[in-house]
């Protein structure tokens, strides 16, 4: 099957600052890809490319079999960075209009309106001017102007800056419905956690070039925290026992809870199972895989100070819902 998206050693510069350099990605038919970097890193002109915003220095490009997304608009959803909607029209004719602008009728987008609204979580809006919505809703009703016409490609870039923890949910539900409807979806985020629960594959940029280029399981397996997390069953219970245990490394005590690092190589599922026959658990937990993690652990070169890790860390976590990465 083809491609939806397919990039071929593109390169962009302004003057001579060089955006994206030499940059390969393949991003199968029907996938749900997450692009992810810090700052500056290359991700949303990257996007730009892709959607004929701006056009390489040189490579080349497929959209869904084209040449150009201009070949493929009515196929394409698109969520910009930068937010944008007609503020003086009222949301059902500005929804209305953007699925007409997609090749729908003028009944099949009045009757998808209130429906679309309803499901995220804007019943009865329609009547209202855009104007009068809040941030939050207003980025939500720009999201259904990019879905409405069930596109077979959907971009989003940053959808989730400036939401609040409901309308996050709300937003991530409706992409993940969208991608099991069939749309391919690629999805700029610097939230480390939805790239983490809601993308396939994830795609990493640092300083234009990409650097990572990988299935979620795939990480799983390669970049193996090794860390446990034990919380003993009674609080003062003596915790001696953890640290005779074969394949421990390291049982450091938080907040009432053990952080136990595995040796290299150790098959965690084993050691978890003899940490609860030493000590009776109320919980006991493989950590998860971070992104941001990953990020440091590919990026470092050599040995970094923990100063230096910490400001490539926050490169790419940014506090609650806000930001947005380039």
């Amino acid at each position: 099957m083809q491609p939806a998206l397919e990039l071929k050693r593109v390169r962009k510069t302004f003057g001579e600052t060089v955006a994206v350099e030499g940059m390969d990605l393949v991003v199968p038919s029907g996938a749900l890809y997450g692009v992810i970097g810090p700052n500056g890193a290359g991700k949303t002109t990257c996007i730009r490319m892709i959607m004929s915003i701006l056009f390489p220095d040189s490579g080349e490009l497929s959209v869904l079999g084209h040449r150009s997304a201009l070949e493929a608009k009515d196929r394409i959803g698109y969520l910009p960075e930068e937010r944008g909607v007609y503020r003086k029209m009222k949301v059902g004719a500005f929804l209305a209009y953007m699925a007409q602008l997609k090749g729908l009728t003028a009944d099949d987008a009045a009757s998808r309106v209130p429906r679309l609204l309803t499901e995220i979580g804007l019943p009865g809006v329609e009547g209202k001017r855009c104007e009068d919505l809040s941030k939050g809703m207003l980025q939500r009703v720009q999201f259904l102007g990019a879905i409405i016409h069930q596109p077979d490609l959907l971009i989003l870039d940053e959808p989730f800056s400036g939401q609040d923890p409901v309308s996050v949910r709300i937003l991530r539900e409706q992409i993940l419905k969208e991608h099991k409807r069939g749309a391919t979806v690629l999805l700029s985020t610097h939230v480390m956690a939805n790239a983490e629960e809601m993308c396939q594959h994830v795609v990493m940029i640092h300083q234009g070039r990409k650097v990572l280029d990988e299935a979620m399981s795939g990480l799983r397996r390669q970049f193996d925290p090794q860390t446990v997390y034990f919380e003993p069953f009674v609080a003062n219970a003596n915790p001696s026992g953890l640290s005779g245990v074969t394949g421990v490394e390291r049982v450091e005590s938080v907040d009432g809870t053990y952080r136990i690092t595995l040796r290299t190589g150790t098959d965690p599922t084993v050691v978890m199972a003899k940490l609860a026959a030493a000590v009776a658990p109320a919980r006991v937990e493989l950590a998860r895989l971070r992104l941001e993690d990953v990020f440091v652990r590919i990026v470092a070169d050599g040995p970094h100070s923990e100063a230096a890790s910490r400001a490539l860390r926050a490169s790419v976590t940014a506090p609650g819902s806000e930001g947005a990465l380039a």
